[in-house]
């Protein structure tokens, strides 16, 4: 899907890759309106995200499923920046990092998988993602954007997605009720 901001950018821009999940407060829901804000962010426009995926915890205590997408940020905002905005959309969601179990639950949860070519080891900005390539539930959906797409310093997507298929992805339909699942449109990793 292609979106169009409000903010045009006024700035040389990056392709910047984020993913969402939640697990709290109706997830779908959570995940839906995470992309429609995604829309908002100044100098930026979204200009293509995923199907959401059912998936199951990693690490942590457990938990109820998560649903996930990523989105494709075209955007002229410095790395940190939108890091900066992506917090403040999962705060107006109700997220309360310094309340939170470490990879436990999440109202929503925006994480900053790649921006352009960066390549950061920050332990406040590290890219791209540091387990970007472990998780099907970023690999997944990004091999439905192009499981050819290479991402600086993880290489093609396609080449990791054998790496994670035992991990449990389950489409969801676009126009689903809460927690609804695909039956004909299951994703293998």
């Amino acid at each position: 899907m292609a979106y169009q901001t409000r903010h045009p950018a006024v700035h040389p821009t990056v392709i910047a890759w984020i993913s969402i999940g939640s697990n709290l407060d109706l997830p779908v829901a959570q995940v839906r309106q995470a992309l429609e804000s995604l829309a908002t962010v100044p100098e930026s426009t979204l200009l293509w995200h995923s199907h959401l995926y059912q998936t199951a915890p990693v690490g942590g205590v457990p938990q109820p499923a998560f649903i996930n997408a990523v989105a494709r940020l075209q955007t002229a905002l410095p790395d940190r920046d939108l890091l900066g905005h992506l917090q403040m959309l999962e705060a107006a969601a109700g997220r309360r990092r310094a309340e939170e179990i470490y990879w436990g639950p999440r109202v929503l949860d925006l994480d900053l998988l790649s921006y352009g070519n960066t390549h950061s080891t920050d332990p406040e900005l590290t890219l791209p993602h540091p387990r970007l390539h472990e998780r099907a539930f970023v690999l997944v959906p990004l091999a439905e954007f192009d499981p050819e797409l290479v991402i600086p310093g993880c290489g093609r997507i396609a080449r990791h997605l054998s790496a994670v298929a035992g991990q449990s992805v389950i489409c969801i339909p676009d126009h689903a009720p809460e927690m609804a699942v695909c039956q004909s449109r299951s994703v293998q990793a």
